[in-house]
């Protein structure tokens, strides 16, 4: 445990507030580390050196003496421990609430970069044959998307904009594939300009589409496969049923277009390993049926869905599938499609209690015992299902918060008591519910802080202004130890 910080300036608001009856429950934990393990001797060091300094001290660090402070245009790149970053920006925000600065508790992200470059070592380790090609559309942030680029990984692009965005980091049209199997006519042409000429299809319309305005375009035909296990279905608007694929591909052939490959995804957030055994066989299926149709197909995508949690027992899935439909790999390229599996984990938010709703105490009363699943008191805070908890409604999430600051305090006593508690999004709309129930302190009040942890996939993206409310901004760090100094060397442009 970390020694116990005080801040300086009061909460921005206080009051003396009502007590809610609660009942006692475990220490709250205040710090995130990393639970993935692996055999990598490279991955093992970055870990140990990671883990070995304590959050207060970075001072002896390589990466804190190398006086790169970021990338010119983007926000400052710090170093050090994301929960030193989370405390620092409670701490400015109290200082900015003594100086009556408007807005002074806005929430905000904390980036750790350091995670997305040990998740990329920790896929190279596990699926050394197939290339990432990262999935913008899950968290296009710059930082995010230079430090990949550096990497060497390749990007899936839904739009012209994604497009564009990579392209403007230096990354080669070859490394980009335009993995939307139902883009608009000006999308396509503009891709054939800019020399993007990877793209998949799964239906006529799109062959007569390209044919039309990219016509030396490398086509990868998207299959369907069984996705009934992932929290979002991507088959229920993508990909071709192996029955359509045969006239598919006669159809390209006719229209002299070049098929070299094909792709399928299990849909996002897939917690069924199993689904890759079933979609590579159904891809060496249409693999065998292009062969029939005169295509020497040569790249294989295998989409997305990986979870942290599961990854190793998914690359093994997925690596034993490939030597049985696919034994024979010197001419094949494979590819994925990973997005939340690199950013998921690298970001948390920071948000600040705004209110607070309970029922007033009445004199005399005796105390009722506290049902644990009826919340006896309502939090607001200021972000919420329109901003970066928009996950909850569009990608099927369920975040939890911890105590970030408490009473003034880093500290949360192991005594504290806790009840059941709602937390709510700042928005005038009553579906902006982010907790329906959850354990709190029952001394939490307005100015204290909660954190919520793994919030870097699909969240600020998505994020909208509704009512009027900032999208939350993001402090970024490289990190700490080896894999903080590799960090910042990279996106300095170093080669990778």
């Amino acid at each position: 445990m970390s020694s116990i910080q005080i801040l300086a300036a009061p909460r921005p608001i206080s009051f003396d507030s009502e007590v809610v009856s609660c009942s006692p429950n475990a220490s709250t934990t205040l710090s995130i580390s990393f639970n993935n393990k692996t055999t990598n001797s490279l991955v093992d060091r970055i870990l140990s050196s990671q883990n070995a300094p304590s959050i207060q001290d970075t001072a002896s660090i390589p990466d804190a003496r190398d006086g790169f402070t970021g990338v010119p245009g983007l926000p400052p790149l710090h170093h050090g421990h994301p929960d030193t970053h989370l405390r620092n920006g409670v701490m400015k925000a109290a200082e900015l609430a003594a100086d009556g600065e408007a807005d002074a508790e806005k929430a905000f992200f904390v980036a750790d970069l350091s995670y997305v470059y040990h998740q990329h070592l920790r896929w190279k380790r596990m699926l050394p044959e197939i290339e990432p090609f990262y999935a913008v559309k899950c968290n296009p942030d710059p930082y995010v998307l230079r430090l990949l680029a550096a990497l060497g990984t390749g990007f899936d692009c839904a739009s012209n904009g994604e497009i564009a965005q990579v392209l403007s980091l230096g990354v080669a049209p070859s490394r980009v594939i335009f993995a939307n199997p139902c883009k608009a006519t000006s999308f396509v042409r503009q891709s054939a300009k800019a020399g993007v000429d990877l793209m998949t299809f799964d239906n006529t319309d799109e062959l007569y589409k390209i044919a039309r305005v990219h016509p030396h375009a490398k086509l990868v035909v998207r299959i369907l496969t069984d996705d009934s296990k992932s929290l979002c279905r991507l088959g229920l608007k993508y990909g071709a049923p192996l029955v359509t694929v045969p006239a598919l591909l006669a159809k390209a052939r006719e229209l002299r277009l070049d098929v070299v490959g094909v792709s399928f995804h299990v849909g996002s957030g897939c917690y069924d390993t199993g689904a890759y055994t079933d979609a590579v066989a159904r891809a060496r299926a249409a693999f065998d049926m292009g062969a029939a149709a005169g295509f020497a197909f040569t790249l294989l995508d295998v989409g997305g869905g990986f979870e942290d949690a599961t990854f190793e027992r998914a690359a093994e899935t997925l690596r034993t599938a490939l030597d049985v439909h696919f034994p024979a790999r010197e001419n094949l390229r494979i590819i994925a499609e990973p997005g939340r599996y690199y950013v998921a984990k690298a970001f948390s938010i920071a948000v600040n209690v705004i209110a607070r709703r309970a029922p007033p105490a009445v004199e005399g009363a005796e105390a009722e015992e506290a049902d644990p699943e009826q919340p006896s008191v309502m939090y607001y805070i200021n972000d919420g299902v329109y901003g970066a908890f928009n996950c909850i409604m569009f990608d099927h999430q369920t975040p939890q918060p911890y105590v970030l600051c408490l009473n003034g305090s880093f500290h949360v006593p192991s005594s504290v008591s806790m009840c059941a508690s709602s937390v709510w999004g700042p928005t005038c709309d009553s579906i902006d519910v982010v907790c329906p129930v959850t354990q709190l302190p029952g001394t939490l009040a307005v100015g204290d802080w909660l954190a919520f942890a793994e919030m870097g996939a699909y969240t600020r993206c998505a994020a909208s202004q509704f009512n009027g409310f900032e999208v939350s901004n993001v402090v970024y760090t490289s990190g700490t130890g080896l894999a903080g100094a590799e960090v910042r060397a990279l996106l300095r442009g170093r080669p990778a």
